[in-house]
C-alpha cells in the first residue's frame, strides 16, 4: 500500500477506529491488510475539512465501487490522487523540462540512445535537490512520474532510431502505476530503458525480477547505475541480469591515471560479458578518459567530452547525422568541450 495509516491520521487529525467498513468481512489471512484499508478510509471520512470536501466524495465512490473490499477501494483511491498530483504539476505549474544527453557508440562515433534529465523552471535546489524535498514531503513518487511523463513527451521529438534511457527510483519501478504510464506513451517498448539509479536493499532486488518481467518480454530493457558503489551491487547485478550496466562518473573519473579505477572498469567489462550486458561509460571529460575506457573495450559512453545534455530539439535533430560526421565531430571539437 502506497501510504502509512500514520500519515493519514497527521493529515487528517483523526484517530481511526478500529471497525471495519460496512460490508467488510476479514478472514485469517486477509484480516491485517482489510483491517488496516478500513481504518484509513474510516480516518479520511470523519475529517470535515471543507477542502477535502472532493477527496472525500472520490473515496465514496471508490468504497461504492469495490464493496467489502476496502484494501482495493483505498488503492485505487490513492492512485486516483497522485494522477491528479502528478497533472496539476505539470499542467498547472509547468516546471518540468527534459534535457536529453546523447549516448554514442564508441566504435562508429554513431549516437544510439540518450538518458533523459529532470530540469525545473525555477529558483530553487539543483534536480537532486528537488527530488530529495519531494521525498521528505512524500511526493517522490508524484514528481517521479510527472519527470517521467515530461521525459516520454519530449522523446516523441527525438530521431526514431534513438533509444531512451529513463532514470527511476527502485519504489517507482515497483509501483503498479508504471506499466500503465509506458503503456500510454507513443514511444515504442523497444526504445525504453528503465535505468535504476538508486543503491538497492536485497528485498527490492528480488521483488523487482518478477515485478519487471511482463515490461521485459514486451521489449522494455533495463539498466542499472551504481555498480560497485555499494558492497551487495555485484551480486544484486547478476540477479536483476539487466541488459546494460552503466559506470558513473566517480569510476570514469582520472581511468586513465588511477590504476584501481583502471581494475574496475576491466573487472566491470568482464562482468558485463558474462551476463550478457552492454557497458556504457558515463560521465567521459577528456580524451585521456575516451582513450582508457575504449582500451577496455567499453563500447559505448557519454559525457560532457562527447557531447552536453540539451533541451534544445533543434540539438536532438543533429544526432541523427551519419556516423561518420560525428566522429569528426569528435575529433576536432572535443577539446574545447572538456
Amino acid at each position: 500500500m502506497a501510504r502509512d495509516p500514520l500519515f493519514f491520521s497527521a493529515h487528517y487529525g483523526s484517530e481511526p477506529p478500529a471497525e471495519p467498513l460496512p460490508g467488510s468481512h476479514y478472514g485469517d489471512d486477509d484480516s491485517g491488510i482489510r483491517r488496516q484499508a478500513s481504518e484509513i478510509i474510516r480516518a479520511v471520512l470523519a475529517d470535515q475539512a471543507p477542502g477535502e470536501a472532493r477527496a472525500r466524495d472520490q473515496l465514496r465512490e471508490h468504497v461504492a465501487a469495490h464493496p467489502g473490499q476496502p484494501e482495493k477501494a483505498l488503492a485505487q483511491h490513492l492512485m486516483a490522487l497522485r494522477s491528479a498530483s502528478r497533472i496539476e504539476a505539470v499542467l498547472n505549474g509547468r516546471m518540468l523540462l527534459t534535457a536529453f544527453q546523447p549516448i554514442f557508440d564508441l566504435s562508429t562515433g554513431a549516437v544510439i540512445g540518450v538518458e533523459a534529465f529532470t530540469r525545473f523552471v525555477s529558483d530553487g535546489p539543483d534536480a537532486a535537490g528537488w527530488f530529495a524535498e519531494a521525498a521528505e514531503e512524500r511526493l517522490g513518487s508524484e514528481l517521479e512520474f510527472a519527470a517521467l511523463e515530461c521525459a516520454l513527451t519530449a522523446a516523441q521529438s527525438l530521431p526514431a532510431h534513438l533509444y531512451v534511457a529513463l532514470k527511476l527510483s527502485p519504489d517507482t519501478c515497483l509501483d503498479p502505476l508504471l506499466p500503465e504510464v509506458l503503456q500510454a506513451s507513443a514511444l515504442a517498448p523497444d526504445r525504453m530503458v528503465l535505468q535504476l539509479t538508486d543503491p538497492l536493499t536485497a528485498e527490492q532486488a528480488a521483488a523487482l525480477v518478477p515485478a519487471l518481467l511482463p515490461l521485459r518480454r514486451r521489449g522494455v530493457r533495463l539498466a542499472v547505475d551504481h555498480v560497485g558503489s555499494y558492497f551487495d551491487s555485484i551480486r544484486h547485478t547478476r540477479l536483476l541480469g539487466p541488459d546494460i550496466i552503466k559506470l558513473d562518473r566517480n569510476l570514469i573519473a582520472g581511468i586513465d591515471t588511477d590504476t584501481l579505477r583502471h581494475a574496475f572498469g576491466e573487472a566491470m567489462t568482464v562482468l558485463a560479458e558474462e551476463i550478457g550486458a552492454a557497458l556504457i561509460a558515463e560521465g567521459i571529460e577528456t580524451r585521456d578518459e575516451l582513450g582508457a575506457v575504449t582500451g577496455l573495450g567499453m563500447t559505448a559512453g557519454q559525457g560532457y567530452f562527447l557531447g552536453r545534455p540539451s533541451t534544445r530539439p533543434q540539438d536532438w535533430a543533429g544526432w541523427n547525422l551519419p556516423a561518420g560526421e560525428f566522429q569528426a565531430l569528435i575529433k576536432h571539437d572535443g577539446a574545447a568541450r572538456s
